[in-house]
């Protein structure tokens, strides 16, 4: 397709639902991100701005605004292009400035096994949502059209990409109830991760749909005679079912493709609410309906605005099948979701009031503000949200909606996280049940509370569902046991500083734990003290902090500075040196080679200080000429001494490195004599050592050792 093609693709789709759309914005917005792409290309070979257009396609397909599809055709040109966002902002404004700067900012969202680093880019996607929705409906359109054009990347990065899909952006746009992105991502996610079940499918249900088709055609006509009869007008048709939903529904109930019987449903659209349980009154007349497979959205709508009727009846000849009933309004909202609510007139603020429709999106960001922990944030997100759910009543006709296989606790909890600490039983439909009852779509729930309550069981972390929940009991037994905890984790701390030698006193400052409290998002040191405690932060983070902090305020010799002196293992007069046939002679080690034992050894005999003794192959000593002062000397296997030895430890700049190796040296129980570092412009850092080993085995153990360390790229023994 040529561009000026796909220019008016683009803005005929515009046209179809928003004609006093700024057209002339939309052209100029294309001739710029063309412009700024200009040589790029796409995997497939196609010039890169392809992408951006049907990015922008999508986006006109959910009739959004014009500033929306103004972003989805320049989403790539901060994070790929020279413009800037300032220059973004004088050419289009500051709204499609920002709708751009926040899609960038999500660009490096990729799906890691690192659990706290993928909560780090989920906290970013509900900022994102919560500062404008629009950033989050320009990517999900996006991903969709990356998803489309899969097939060009290599297989791994297919299945990081659909398995990164599956997972996050998939349930956000359920999240959002925009539908035809939803079952779109979800098949192409499938067809990327299990292709051979995905084709296997593919086929039964083309199968599978031509034999029913007759079937679904004689139901249609049969409700079309009884609603004209009724003066009901309508509109009838057969929705098949998507591929993902089957394949889970299998997985999941473990049953095969046979037994799945509903994968066609009855969709019926009419003008309004009361033609809606008219509808439904008819249906139920025609066929007869199965038990507890009826569900009313419409009086209940779910988070995501979605609202239709749905129930389940078997056929003349036993034939199960689903139909769903709905206003027009309702299909809409169920098919664009969010984006069906935005408000398109030229020149009027588009800002519209969704508080009521994405009460979910503020819970989440709540919740995000309170789950410091990463894996508590992510298990919140799979449970709470991206997994099926239950609705039920408070007394007073409230809708809750829990996870799925929820109990009387999560909802408690939910209304308030007093109630949730005093309960003591529970009411549904009037009738008490056991606190661990499971709850089903509505019930009505009542809490029983009482002052007297001890607080909650510990139990109960075991029974109920919701992150939420699990949450507010931990925290109650954290400050119950707060007392406690905070000696505790004082004492964890000074113990295990002690074991490594450090003192105590001059570490644990108040000024270094107050910063080291802040790193860990604690409001003080008692908070610190108190997580350590419980175990919730590990005490050794904690003593890595502190050393980095003592390093950058003290300097480098951390552990010549602060290090309790470590007993030698042998007297410091012995050397373990011995001269065969001659007693009472001063030995000396030669510093300007520090031999230790493992080295070829030489004495030479000084005037006045006795035996100086050199590595073979030091090169002061071939420089001088005297050589019947040379004498044969040997190290003592039965003596056992510590000796210098230089090292040079050579590693690319990253923070924590100085004091990662300084750890190690502890950790190998090594005495550091010095220690200096210093980075050169290419951000390689030099750090020279001077520790005391008992011989050059021991010495090369401790150079492997040191290797291991992150970053560190060589180790060796420096000679002079």
């Amino acid at each position: 397709m040529s561009d000026s093609d796909m220019l008016e693709k683009l803005i005929y789709q515009i046209e179809q639902y928003n004609p006093q759309a700024d057209l002339s914005l939309i052209v100029k917005a294309y001739n710029f991100g063309d412009a700024a792409h200009s040589g790029q290309l796409r995997n497939s070979g196609e010039k890169f701005f392809t992408h951006p257009v049907n990015v922008a396609l999508i986006l006109a397909k959910l009739n959004m605004d014009t500033p929306t599809i103004v972003a989805g055709l320049l989403h790539d040109v901060i994070e790929d292009t020279s413009i800037s966002y300032e220059e973004m902002g004088k050419e289009f404004g500051f709204e499609i400035a920002d709708l751009v700067d926040g899609v960038t900012k999500l660009k490096k969202l990729e799906y890691k096994t690192k659990q706290e680093s993928q909560a780090e880019n989920l906290r970013k996607m509900v900022l994102a949502m919560a500062k404008d929705i629009r950033v989050i409906i320009v990517k999900l359109a996006d991903r969709l059209h990356n998803m489309r054009t899969l097939e060009y990347m290599t297989g791994e990065k297919k299945k990081e990409k659909a398995l990164e899909t599956l997972e996050i952006y998939a349930p956000i746009a359920h999240r959002l109830g925009i539908s035809k992105i939803k079952w779109e991502l979800e098949d192409l996610s499938l067809r990327y991760l299990e292709p051979e079940k995905y084709y296997e499918l593919v086929e039964k249900v083309s199968i599978k749909r031509r034999e029913r088709e007759a079937y679904i055609n004689k139901i249609i006509k049969t409700l079309d005679i009884n609603l004209r009869e009724m003066d009901i007008k309508a509109q009838i048709n057969g929705r098949p079912k998507n591929f993902y939903s089957i394949y889970k529904k299998m997985a999941i109930q473990g049953k095969d493709f046979e037994q799945i019987f509903d994968l066609t449903a009855i969709r019926i659209l009419v003008d309004n609410i009361k033609d809606c349980y008219g509808v439904l009154g008819i249906v139920h007349t025609l066929w007869k309906p199965l038990p507890r497979r009826f569900k009313d959205y419409i009086a209940m709508p779910k988070p995501n605005m979605y609202q239709s009727l749905h129930t389940t009846v078997i056929g003349e000849k036993g034939e199960i099948f689903e139909v769903q009933i709905r206003t027009y309004e309702m299909h809409r909202t169920a098919e664009y979701g969010i984006a069906a609510h935005w408000k398109y007139k030229e020149g009027v603020s588009k800002t519209e009031n969704f508080d009521n429709k994405l009460t979910w999106l503020r819970q989440l960001m709540e919740w995000q503000n309170d789950l410091k922990d990463p894996k508590d944030f992510m298990e919140t997100l799979k449970i709470d949200f991206f997994t099926d759910e239950v609705f039920v009543f408070t007394p007073r006709g409230d809708i809750i909606n829990l996870p799925e296989g929820s109990t009387p606790i999560d909802f408690a909890y939910r209304v308030h996280t007093d109630v949730g600490n005093s309960c003591v039983g529970a009411k549904i439909d009037g009738r008490i049940v056991p606190l661990n009852y499971k709850l089903n779509n509505g019930n009505i729930v009542s809490v029983i509370t009482s002052s007297n309550s001890n607080g909650p069981s510990r139990d109960w972390i075991k029974i109920v569902k919701s992150t939420q929940a699990k949450t507010k009991i931990r925290q109650f037994f954290k400050l119950k046991d707060r007392s406690t905890n905070i000696t505790k984790g004082k004492e964890l701390l000074e113990k295990e500083l002690k074991r490594q030698n450090y003192k105590v006193n001059e570490i644990m400052r108040e000024e270094w734990l107050k910063i080291a409290a802040e790193k860990f998002s604690m409001n003080s040191i008692d908070d610190l003290y108190a997580s350590i405690g419980y175990g919730n932060i590990k005490y050794n983070h904690v003593i890595t902090k502190l050393k980095e902090l003592y390093e950058k305020t003290v300097g480098f010799k951390l552990d010549e500075k602060l290090k309790k002196p470590v007993q030698k293992k042998t007297k410091k007069s012995d050397n373990g040196i011995s001269i065969e046939g001659i007693d009472n002679i001063k030995i000396r080690i030669s510093k300007c080679c520090n031999p230790v034992p493992g080295d070829k050894i030489i004495g030479f005999v000084t005037k006045g200080r006795g035996v100086s003794v050199h590595r073979a192959d030091c090169p002061n000593i071939e420089q001088d000429v005297e050589a019947n002062r040379f004498i044969e000397v040997h190290w003592d296997s039965q003596k056992v001494s510590s000796y210098p030895a230089d090292i040079q430890i050579k590693g690319t700049d990253r923070s924590g490195l100085l004091a990662d190796v300084a750890m190690k040296i502890s950790e190998l129980d090594i005495s550091l004599l010095s220690i200096n570092a210093r980075t050169a412009k290419d951000k390689t850092v030099l750090i020279n050592m001077s520790i005391e080993i008992n011989d050059i085995k021991q010495l090369e153990y401790i150079l492997r050792e040191i290797k291991r360390i992150r970053n560190i790229i060589d180790a060796y023994r420096i000679i002079a």
